[in-house]
């Protein structure tokens, strides 16, 4: 009843932060404006994504174009877009095969190897939360670093913005979920049905009504 319970916290945790992922990827608030200094005209805020940069108006209209060439993004970009749909398509991976060695289903019918199954679910959650948590937090010193630069105009200059919080978020998730499905179901988790007794064979005490000779010391 306890492994089932944990088995079920595990896995929504790991589904709400694979969601999580996929909108933080989708987002284009990785990189906003930052209004510092001589950087005070708020008539537009920036907003830099990993597949699309938008300008958003004082007046509340928005205009956004994909980037056009990924060879002209920087590096971190370049990766952060890999690693992130690297992170997503593990998510739904480890979902399916969590799922088929769930206690609640029937796809497996042995419980040593279903035990088995979740706990390489779980590692795979926990690769995925690895994977997506790299990029943010290589993103964020950038970001940080290039704030406090001083030979980065300040029109230049960005915060962080709302999708590497909701990535942040999405990676604890991960991470979390991953390791309670790891330590939800031991391997040696043995079976609640207690082993059937075989009692051992007798020996023939007589042999055609005589007393047997081998038994006697």
């Amino acid at each position: 009843m306890i492994s089932a319970c944990l088995e079920i916290i595990g896995l929504g945790l790991s589904v709400i932060g694979t969601l999580l992922v996929m909108v933080a990827c989708g987002l284009p608030m990785w990189k906003v404006s930052a209004f510092i200094e001589g950087n005070i005209v708020v008539a537009q805020n920036i907003w830099d994504g990993l597949w699309m940069s938008c300008v958003v108006q004082s007046t509340g209209q928005m205009q956004c174009k994909m980037h056009d060439s990924v060879l002209a993004l920087t590096t971190d970009l370049q990766t952060a877009r890999a690693l992130t749909v690297i992170s997503a398509v593990l998510g739904v991976l480890a979902l399916m095969i969590t799922i088929a060695g769930a206690q609640c289903t029937n796809c497996i019918s042995k419980e040593s190897i279903k035990a088995k199954v979740v706990n390489v679910g779980g590692v795979i959650y926990i690769i995925a939360g690895l994977f997506v948590l790299v990029p943010l937090c290589w993103m964020a010193n950038n970001i940080i670093s290039e704030f406090y630069d001083l030979q980065v105009p300040y029109s230049k200059k960005r915060e962080i913005g709302a999708a590497l919080y909701i990535g942040w978020a999405a990676s604890a998730m991960l991470l979390f979920g991953g390791a309670i499905l790891c330590f939800s179901r031991p391997r040696d988790e043995k079976s609640s049905y207690p082993p059937k007794y075989i009692p051992p064979p007798t020996k023939s005490t007589f042999v055609n009504g005589d007393y047997d000779k081998r038994n006697y010391v």
